[in-house]
């Protein structure tokens, strides 16, 4: 995406006994919605198809309650487990409790490792997050599921980890003048009595559930056409429906693009929906989401949608393990929106790009030390610079480094390597290396894991008896960094000596011959490096 207690003793007990999120391995979730013009409580069914990892008497499910007293929050209406009656709330002995947002389900006498099982759960409630209701700018009532980074458990229960991915399918019934949108392909849309109307879309590519969603809302659709037999539609507002079809049909050549220069897009359609993320774009796969105001007529989120688009590669298909390596899915998706913008319209367009990235970078290290690869617990202050363009600026100095097609090679095998798997950082170091045949520890560690960039002071004076001149570079910052650095010597006859060095030392004074006094001095004159650069001349 894209920015703009009281526990009682039962409870406690069912907290030693149930599990871990890794403890279970979903495989399927079947999500039946109600939706209605009336008001925002919507009525769910949910079958979770899973594995126990290990031996259980219980499992647990992410699902926000109701339980402080307000008016939002799921309720659990009915739990259903195979091989037993299903169980009303209250009936005593129960087989489940719902509290402090998580469901503990306990009615088993024991899950066995590797078994396949199936839980049905009834609920109901209004979402507190999760699942957008609200009106569009047009006045018209819409619902938009907006789930990054685990917001997926305000209104559907589920492991809402990346880590744990599964396929999905949604059958939504609403009023019969909506349109549904969702991930995977729809495989029916049945009226219904009393206006009804019953849509069903179905995703067989296992997914984080941060990426799985409904989009349900007055739409205008059309169809932009598609890229070797993946269909590009445009779902929009119909009060911009012009507009909106015209903006959104870029999608067609970005996706044609990455097809191309990463691998084969990785599910059956690409659709371009007009919504109310909170987000500016959020890249649920295969229906990407864009804010309501992205569509003008002029086609200025040209970078959004290429940004989203890399998502369905890197994100959806091949998932950071965790979200302290977010950079993973943005640093891959900032990069490569790059990449396209260079492809379409030349070199000094992604120089540009990359010096916009550095000043957002080095402003950003100012007042936050953090490292890229970053635990913090809160996912939402993860979306800052060190994820996007820091990440960004880290894919690029690996291009440079290695050269286009090294580049180019290893960014395909990664995502070959971990399509429909997760990785993290040292996954992604090691295909690096694989493919470059060097070691890289110390280029991640320094770039990754610490928590400021270089600050270089370079100075430079002319020694005209030597036919020389000294060039002194001193590293300001805390830790000391390895990288190399162009160099552009300008002379008085206007001649240039580009020269490549190797930077390792708190202090360096590196010595070149010129023909002439040394009028200018560029440093850095490829856009290479992401560091703070100041450069002075010692008379």
């Amino acid at each position: 995406m894209k920015r703009n207690f009281l526990i009682t003793l039962c409870f406690a007990c069912i907290a030693l006994i149930g599990n871990t999120q890794s403890d279970i391995d979903v495989l399927h979730y079947k999500y039946e919605i109600e939706l209605n013009d009336k008001n925002d409580t919507i009525f769910g069914k949910a079958v979770i198809k899973f594995i126990p990892l290990k031996e259980l008497k219980a499992v647990e499910f992410d699902l926000v309650d109701n339980n402080q007293g307000d008016r939002k929050g799921m309720q659990i209406s009915k739990v259903v487990m195979p091989y037993m009656t299903s169980f009303g709330n209250s009936e005593l002995g129960n087989p489940y409790i719902h509290f402090s947002d998580v469901l503990s389900i306990n009615g088993w006498n024991k899950l066995r490792k590797g078994d396949t099982i199936d839980v049905t759960i009834y609920y109901k409630g209004i979402p507190s997050d999760g699942l957008i209701i609200s009106k569009n700018k047009y006045g018209h009532r819409t619902f938009f599921a907006d789930n990054w980074p685990n917001r997926a458990h305000d209104w559907i229960p589920c492991v809402d980890d990346p880590a744990d991915k599964a396929t999905v399918e949604f059958i939504v019934t609403a009023p019969s003048h909506y349109q549904v949108i969702s991930n995977g392909i729809k495989v029916e849309e049945t009226n219904l009595p009393d206006n009804k109307k019953l849509t069903h879309w179905k995703e067989d590519v296992p997914l984080p559930t941060k990426v799985m969603v409904i989009g349900v809302a007055d739409f205008a659709v059309n169809s932009a056409g598609d890229v070797s037999c993946i269909p590009i539609s445009s779902w929009v507002f119909p009060e911009n429906k012009k507009e909106g079809f015209y903006d959104y049909a870029q999608a067609k050549d970005i996706l044609a693009f990455y097809s191309n220069y990463i691998g084969p897009y990785p599910y059956k359609k690409l659709a371009s929906v007009q919504s109310k993320t909170i987000f500016g774009g959020m890249e649920n796969a295969s229906a990407i989401f864009y804010f309501e105001n992205s569509v003008t007529g002029e086609r200025h989120e040209e970078a959004l949608m290429a940004h989203e688009t890399v998502h369905q590669w890197f994100g959806n298909m091949a998932t950071e393990k965790s979200f302290a390596h977010l950079w993973l899915s943005e640093g891959f998706a900032t990069y490569l929106s790059h990449i396209f913008i260079e492809s379409k319209y030349g070199t000094d367009s992604l120089n540009k790009e990359m010096q916009d990235d550095r000043e957002t970078v080095i402003d950003f290290v100012k007042s936050s030390h953090r490292p890229v690869v970053d635990s913090a617990k809160d996912y939402m202050s993860l979306l800052n610079a060190n994820s996007y363009q820091k990440g960004g600026w880290i894919l690029h100095m690996l291009r440079r480094e290695s050269g286009d097609s090294v580049f180019k090679k290893a960014v395909r095998l990664y995502y070959s390597t971990y399509a429909g798997k997760n990785a993290d950082t040292d996954d992604l170091r090691k295909i690096f290396e694989m493919v470059s045949g060097k070691s890289l520890k110390i280029f991640f560690q320094q770039w990754l894991y610490t928590g400021e960039n270089p600050k270089l002071k370079i100075t430079w004076k002319n020694i005209p008896k030597e036919k020389k001149v000294a060039v002194t570079i001193e590293q300001m910052q805390n830790r000391l960094f390895e990288f190399p650095l162009d160099l552009s010597l300008i002379t008085g006859l206007r001649k240039n000596a580009d020269k490549n060095i190797k930077v390792s030392k708190k202090t360096e004074t590196f010595y070149f011959p010129v023909n002439g006094p040394l009028m200018q001095l560029d440093v850095d004159y490829k856009t290479s490096l992401l560091a703070e650069i100041s450069v002075s001349q010692i008379k």
